[in-house]
């Protein structure tokens, strides 16, 4: 039962059928609540926090032109989940996201959202990485 209802949230999120849906998918979401304050809306590193981190925050609209190409799926999931890391959003023990994105993190979630905490994560960071494939120019 919870496998039902865990695909119809995913049907319906992902569903597209007006501007708004379009524009407020479950990965855009997660960008303008987890990204958003550093690579600025537009992903180009401009965000109301990139003056507070170290270094220079690359263009996230880029990231398939800097790779030949091609979106970087694998690399980014890696810099996402912390597995990968990468310059200012620095080690895991203190990670931009906090635990929102670790899959050992016991987060405590008023609801339940699906079969597991990993199936819970690896969602949110795929929907994320979708987005930002989406914003590629």
């Amino acid at each position: 039962m919870k496998i039902l209802a865990y695909a119809a949230m995913v049907a319906i999120l992902g569903s597209s059928q007006s501007a708004f849906a379009q524009d407020n998918t479950f990965g855009a979401i997660e960008y303008g609540n987890s990204c958003a304050q550093c690579h600025g809306m537009d992903g180009k590193g401009g965000g109301p926090m990139a003056g507070f981190l170290t270094g220079t925050l690359p263009d996230l609209t880029q990231l398939q032109k800097d790779n030949g190409g091609v979106f970087p799926v694998t690399r980014v999931y890696g810099v996402i989940d912390g597995s990968t890391e990468l310059g200012p959003h620095g080690t895991r023990e203190m990670p931009a996201w906090g635990n929102r994105y670790k899959l050992d993190a016991q987060e405590h979630l008023s609801y339940d959202f699906g079969p597991s905490r990993e199936t819970y994560v690896r969602t949110r960071v795929l929907a994320l990485i979708e987005h930002l494939a989406a914003m590629q120019e």
